[in-house]
């Protein structure tokens, strides 16, 4: 019970370390491996809490033994139909389609695809300039709700 308490702490500690990083642009620490090595990685890769996210990458894992137990981010390039995690950047020309609260090692996933005409959108997702919001289906996102956009 209390490993389960202490890696949802992590998570949460992590998500708003990273997201604080993603805000603010900086980054306060260094990219380690996610056994907690201290091998520094280039663009990417695995990543401690506090390291900005590169323009074009997106978070897809989190290890909560990572980074000598801060946790341990996986940064890799943004593509069609990935899975991130709470907290990732949105990458420009990319919507959020589904949501799963259990995804990506427990803290949350979010699916991101390219911005087409009427693809269903979940909330908190950007809205391309070109596209509008328009019908809402509460069952969307796994209970979330989504819009459906279309180009304007």
């Amino acid at each position: 019970m209390r490993a389960v308490f202490r890696a949802r702490m992590a998570a949460v500690a992590g998500a708003v370390a990273l997201l604080a990083a993603v805000l603010t642009g900086a980054g306060a620490g260094t990219a380690a491996a996610a056994d907690g090595g201290a091998r520094a990685a280039a663009v990417g890769g695995w990543t401690c809490p506090g390291v900005a996210v590169p323009p074009g990458y997106v978070i897809t894992m989190f290890n909560s033994s990572g980074c000598n137990g801060a946790g341990a981010w996986l940064q890799q390039p943004v593509r069609d139909g990935i899975w991130t995690c709470s907290g990732s950047p949105i990458v420009s020309g990319y919507v959020i389609t589904n949501y799963d609260r259990n995804g990506c090692s427990g803290v949350g996933g979010w699916y991101h695809q390219v911005v087409r005409n009427g693809i269903w959108t979940c909330p908190y997702s950007p809205i391309p300039a070109g596209y509008r919001s328009t019908t809402h289906d509460a069952r969307g996102c796994s209970g979330l709700g989504a819009w459906l956009t279309v180009r304007a």
